[in-house]
């Protein structure tokens, strides 16, 4: 008892470790944040895409940011197109923290983005905005936008979240795409990755996020086949040691806006 009691003390000193290393100087890791609007009807979708397209991202572009991902989710039977996705990347915590600061003093930023930005509390553009930061993996320390040139309607963005029941099972599954070359496995299979994420503050930790593209729909579901039944999966679910290191997933099917960047 008392070994397994100081082995999950190690676990959590690791974990609360790496998130105070958030805050070092030069990690050569990226940073992510992940916007999430939840919108109610066509008018407050109309007024989210012409502030993002016309006042927002022209703004972060103009702060040298790029790379900046805006995505919807694929209509399908069932499903709720009710969010849009914006994926921002950053060098540093530095630049993360100095974002807001600069939109809000960036003139051209506040005349284009008047409509959204002054907004009556009875007409809001939006229902709710949530927010999730993230580190991007070691194995993958850079974003790669996706090189998948199909047409936009037709291409599938799938970003997964997958949560896990505890903070020491939320490492060991990091561990299990890292060391475990979960990572290198996707890339055998051409997934086109552009992150994977560390969540370092979020509504749903402890959870870690990633993304992989496809030019459509058939070759998503043939990737995901062929990943199912490899040799190195099997190995990998195979493990003990991985066992039981994810209770839950969240599957996001999605494709890119037109003013995207990839």
């Amino acid at each position: 008892m008392n070994n397994k009691i100081t082995s999950i003390g190690i676990i959590l000193f690791l974990f609360f470790t790496s998130i105070a290393n958030v805050f070092a100087q030069d990690q050569k890791q990226e940073y992510y944040e992940l916007k999430t609007y939840t919108i109610k009807n066509e008018a407050q979708e109309k007024r989210v895409d012409d502030y993002l397209e016309k006042a927002y991202l022209p703004a972060l572009k103009r702060m040298g940011f790029g790379n900046i991902g805006v995505f919807k989710i694929r209509p399908g039977k069932f499903v709720k197109a009710d969010k849009i996705f914006v994926l921002i990347p950053f060098s540093s915590m530095d630049e993360f923290a100095k974002m807001e600061a600069s939109l809000a003093v960036d003139k051209t930023h506040l005349a284009a983005g008047e409509d959204y930005i002054t907004a009556t509390h009875d007409n809001p553009p939006y229902e709710r905005i949530s927010s999730t930061l993230m580190r991007a993996f070691s194995k993958m320390p850079k974003m790669k936008p996706s090189p998948v040139a199909s047409p936009r309607k037709d291409r599938v963005y799938e970003l997964r979240s997958y949560e896990s029941p505890t903070e020491a099972f939320y490492i060991n599954k990091v561990s299990m795409f890292n060391e475990g070359e979960e990572v290198e496995l996707f890339e055998s299979l051409d997934a086109n990755a552009v992150f994977y994420g560390e969540v370092l503050s979020g509504d749903r930790m402890p959870n870690l996020m990633y993304m992989t593209t496809y030019e459509n729909m058939e070759k998503r579901d043939a990737l995901w086949k062929a990943f199912v039944a490899s040799d190195k999966w099997q190995e990998l679910i195979g493990e003990e040691k991985y066992k039981n290191n994810v209770n839950k997933a969240d599957i996001w099917l999605l494709y890119p806006t037109d003013y995207s960047d990839y």
